[in-house]
C-alpha cells in the first residue's frame, strides 16, 4: 500500500484545531511587523497582512524601497515590541465609528477593506497595546506611526485569531525573509506595494529546520537548474510566461509523453487531438466565459467572428462526443489528450514552470453510465498510482471535496457520485481528508498531492465528476430502453500539466534524474584523441541498443571532463584510455554508485537495462 500522508498543511491555509497556536503566532507577527514598520517609517501606509503556510507577510505603500538594512532595523523593532509583552485586545466596532477613524487617518487601503465587508458582518479590530490609548481624542494615532508614551498601541482591521500578548512569541523563532512587489488586490492596474515576507515558528529549532529546508529548496530551484542543465528557458522577448524547451529538456518531455501514452493505451484510453482556439460562442455555452474570462486572453476577430484561444480542453472533447450518437453499449469511453492551453496569468504571479501562460495538460475525460462511476474512478486511481510511483512519488495526501452550497445537479446524482468516489478510495484502502462543501459547483472531486524528496507537498492529480457540461451541451446517449439519457462525465489529470510536473521533477531529483529519464544517459570520456575511434564504436553500439550517449570532444584533461560530467549530472561516465582500448573495456563511474571499475560494454548494457526496467539507478 502507498504510504499515506494524512496531515500536512494544505496549500491554502486552513485553521485546524492542532494548528491554532502557530496560526496565531504568524498572524500576530504580521501585525507586529506592520507596527514596527509604521513606528520606524511613519509615512508608510498599511494594506493587508495575513498569515501563510510558513509564516506571514504585510503589504505597504511607501515612497522609497525597503533596503536590506531596513529589514534588519524592522526585525530589531519587532523584537523590541515582543519583549515589551504588550497586550493584544479584540474590539467590536460600529461601521460608522471605524469609517470615521479610517477617514481621519487617511488610510485608503483600510477603507477599501472595510468596503468589502458585508453590511451584516461583525467588524472587529485588534489592538497591540491598550485600546484606550488609541482613541480619536488622542493625537496622533499609532496607525500612522506615532508612539504615545507611556503606552504604545497600534491597531488593524482584522477577524483574527491572535495571541493574547506579543510576549507569547519567541523572539528567536521568527525572521524576516525578503521584500517583493505586489499589486493591491493582485491587479496590475492598482498601485504597486512592497510586500515584506517573514516566517515564524513556535521554537528556534523549528525555525532552523525551516531555514535549512529553504536553503535546500533554493539549491533545487528548477529555474536555476533548468538553466544550468540546459533544459528550458522562459524568453521574455516572447512575452513572458511561455516555455521554450531546449534539446535536453525536450528529450525528457518526449520520454515523459511516450511513457504517458503507453500507460494510457494499456489502461484502455483512446487519444484525441483538438484545436488551439474556437469560436467564442463555444466558451459561452460551456460557461467558461461567464466564470473564467479574467483568466482568458482577449478574443481574436476574424471575418466578423470572435475566436478564443482555449484555456481548457474539455469543451473540445464534448464536441467530439457530440459528433456521433452514442449507445450505452459503448461505455465507458476514455479519451485522453496532451492538450496545450493558454491562460492570462498576471505577470506578478508567473513563476518558472510552476505558473505559466501556456502549458500542456494531460487531460482525459471519461463518459460512462452512473453504475460505472466507482469502477472508473478506481481505474483512474490505479493508473495515477502507477504513473506517479514510476516517476518516484509514493507518498500522497488525498483530499475528497464534496457538494458546495451553490451547485448544479440533483441531490440523487450528487449522492451517487460522492458515494462512488468514497467507494473507490476505500477499495484502494487510502486514507483521505474530507473537505465538506469544497467541491466544484459542477461535481465532487478527489485531489492528490505528492510529497517530494524534501517533504514539500505539490498538488498534481485531480479527478472531478461533472454534471454541468453534459447539461449545458445537452449531451445524450441511447439507454437500454431506447430513451435518451445524459452520460456521466469525469474530468481527470494525473500530471496536472507537463510544465509544472517537469518543474517538480527537477526539484525532487535536484536535477539528478534516474537513468531512464536522464536526457544524456552515458558520456564517453576519451583520455586523448587516440581513443576517439574506439569511443565512436562504443557510442554506436550504445545508440543501437537504444541509449542516449555523447562523446566528450572538448579535448580537456580527464579531470576536467569528469568534473564537467558531474556538474551536468550525467548518470554514467565511461573513461576510455589506452588500457580500455587494448582490453575492450570501459572504466565506469556513476553519480549514484561511484567508481564501478573496469567492465565490458556487455556488462554495462546489462546493468543499465536492469536499472531502466526498475526505474532506478546503477
Amino acid at each position: 500500500m502507498v504510504n499515506q500522508i494524512k496531515s500536512p498543511r494544505a496549500e491554502s491555509p486552513v485553521i485546524e484545531e492542532d494548528s491554532q497556536k502557530i496560526v496565531k503566532i504568524r498572524h500576530t507577527c504580521a501585525h507586529i511587523l506592520a507596527m514596527a514598520v509604521q513606528t520606524l517609517f511613519p509615512e508608510t501606509k498599511v494594506a493587508i497582512g495575513p498569515w501563510t503556510e510558513t509564516g506571514f507577510y504585510y503589504d505597504f505603500d511607501r515612497p522609497t524601497p525597503f533596503t536590506p538594512e531596513d529589514l534588519e532595523k524592522i526585525a530589531a523593532e519587532m523584537g523590541r515590541i515582543i519583549g515589551k509583552n504588550l497586550p493584544i485586545i479584540r474590539e467590536v466596532l460600529e461601521r460608522s465609528e471605524i469609517t470615521a477613524e479610517i477617514e481621519r487617518l487617511n488610510q485608503p487601503y483600510k477603507r477599501s477593506i472595510l468596503e468589502r465587508i458585508p453590511p451584516d458582518e461583525t467588524i472587529t479590530r485588534y489592538f497591540i497595546g491598550s485600546p484606550d490609548a488609541g482613541r480619536s481624542d488622542r493625537e496622533p494615532s499609532l496607525i500612522d506611526g506615532a508612539v504615545s508614551p507611556p503606552e504604545e498601541f497600534w491597531w488593524d482591521l482584522c477577524a483574527g485569531p491572535h495571541l493574547n500578548s506579543t510576549g507569547e512569541i519567541n523572539p528567536d523563532a521568527f525572521a524576516l525573509e525578503s521584500v517583493a512587489g505586489a499589486y493591491w488586490q493582485g491587479d496590475e492596474k492598482q498601485p504597486q506595494l512592497q510586500r515584506i515576507y517573514g516566517t515564524a515558528w513556535q521554537t528556534p529549532a523549528e525555525l532552523q529546520n525551516y531555514l535549512q529546508q529553504k536553503e535546500e529548496a533554493q539549491r533545487r530551484d528548477h529555474r536555476k537548474l533548468g538553466q544550468q542543465l540546459k533544459l528550458f528557458s522562459i524568453q521574455e522577448d516572447a512575452g513572458g510566461g511561455l516555455v521554450f524547451w531546449h534539446p535536453r529538456g525536450a528529450t525528457m518531455r518526449y520520454l515523459i509523453e511516450d511513457y504517458w501514452r503507453q500507460a494510457h493505451l494499456e489502461a484502455g484510453y483512446q487519444f484525441l487531438y483538438t484545436p488551439h482556439l474556437a469560436n467564442l460562442d463555444l466558451w459561452k455555452t460551456s460557461g467558461h466565459w461567464d466564470f473564467y474570462r479574467d483568466n482568458m486572453f482577449e478574443a481574436i476577430e476574424l471575418e466578423q467572428q470572435s475566436y478564443q484561444i482555449k484555456p481548457m480542453n474539455c469543451p473540445f472533447h464534448v464536441l467530439t462526443y457530440q459528433n456521433d450518437l452514442h449507445s450505452y453499449r459503448e461505455f465507458p469511453l476514455r479519451w485522453a489528450e496532451l492538450g496545450t492551453v493558454y491562460r492570462y496569468e498576471r505577470s506578478g504571479v508567473l513563476h518558472g514552470l510552476m505558473r505559466v501562460r501556456g502549458f500542456t495538460q494531460d487531460d482525459a475525460h471519461i463518459f460512462c453510465l452512473p453504475e460505472q462511476i466507482a469502477a472508473e474512478i478506481l481505474g483512474v486511481l490505479n493508473l495515477t498510482e502507477k504513473i506517479l510511483s514510476d516517476f518516484g512519488f509514493t507518498n500522497y495526501q488525498i483530499n475528497l471535496s464534496t457538494r458546495p452550497s451553490k451547485s448544479v445537479g440533483s441531490d440523487s446524482v450528487w449522492e451517487l457520485a460522492t458515494a462512488a468516489l468514497i467507494e473507490a478510495l476505500n477499495a484502494k484502502k487510502w486514507d483521505y481528508i474530507e473537505d465538506q462543501g469544497g467541491g466544484a459547483f459542477y461535481g465532487p472531486k478527489i485531489d492528490i498531492k505528492i510529497q517530494d524528496a524534501i517533504g514539500r507537498m505539490w498538488q498534481c492529480s485531480t479527478i472531478q465528476v461533472d454534471f454541468n457540461l453534459p447539461e449545458r451541451f445537452d449531451m445524450q446517449y441511447v439507454a437500454r430502453d431506447g430513451t435518451r439519457e445524459r452520460p456521466i462525465m469525469i474530468h481527470r489529470a494525473i500530471f496536472g500539466s507537463l510544465e509544472r510536473f517537469f518543474g517538480i521533477l527537477i526539484e525532487n531529483y535536484a536535477g539528478d534524474f534516474p537513468l531512464w529519464l536522464a536526457p544524456i544517459q552515458v558520456r564517453l570520456l576519451p583520455v586523448s584523441d587516440e581513443q576517439q575511434h574506439y569511443a565512436l564504436g562504443v557510442a554506436m553500439q550504445l545508440k543501437q541498443a537504444g541509449y542516449r550517449v555523447e562523446i566528450d570532444k572538448t579535448g580537456e584533461r580527464l579531470g576536467k571532463q569528469i568534473r564537467t560530467g558531474e556538474l551536468e549530472k550525467i548518470p554514467v561516465l565511461a573513461v576510455i584510455g589506452k588500457r580500455e582500448v587494448s582490453s575492450k573495456t570501459l572504466s565506469v563511474r556513476t553519480r549514484q554508485g561511484g567508481d564501478l571499475g573496469s567492465m565490458t560494454l556487455v556488462d554495462l548494457l546489462g546493468k543499465m537495462q536492469t536499472a531502466i526496467l526498475s526505474k532506478t539507478n546503477l
